[in-house]
């Protein structure tokens, strides 16, 4: 069952990619086991809350498409939001906040990190997304709130 979310205009929500091994080239990497399951705990959270017509995108590497496979839901690949990305890059491809509804980005650090702390401070610094980790961001009136942070440790 999709939560109501009427009260707010619009949601970004950023999903760093799970556990992937090392080695080269680097978009190929793929999960490991621990990722695997990583991804399935934070994709079993999120699909009964994820707000209708949510949009999915999601960076073309091979770990982040593995994430994103674990809610089982359609999703676009979007290079814009690649291993190579920069905040700019993430908000050009999402529309957000200027998007009506809900969008939700799967992609890499250092990146994510950089776009929660920008949102959140107004000035660009280096956070840390854990791997697997969601952060759910929602904007109503022009105000930028952190509605939830979850990572597979906490499920």
């Amino acid at each position: 069952m999709t939560e109501n979310r009427g009260e707010f205009s619009t949601d970004l929500l950023l999903w760093r990619h799970a556990d992937a091994e090392d080695g080269m080239p680097d978009s190929g990497r793929a999960l490991t086991k621990k990722g695997l399951k990583q991804a399935k705990q934070v994709a079993a959270w999120l699909k009964p809350r994820l707000p209708d017509g949510c949009l999915i995108l999601v960076s073309p590497a091979k770990r982040a498409q593995q994430t994103a496979a674990a809610l089982d839901l359609p999703y676009t690949t979007e290079r814009r939001i690649g291993v190579q990305t920069n905040v700019a890059g993430i908000i050009a491809a999402s529309g957000w906040p200027q998007r009506k509804g809900a969008v939700l980005v799967v992609g890499h650090q250092p990146t994510l990190g950089r776009l929660a702390a920008t949102l959140l401070t107004g000035e660009a610094a280096d956070w840390t997304v854990k791997k697997s980790a969601l952060w759910w961001f929602s904007n109503r009136a022009d105000e930028i709130i952190l509605r939830a942070v979850v990572g597979p440790d906490l499920l």
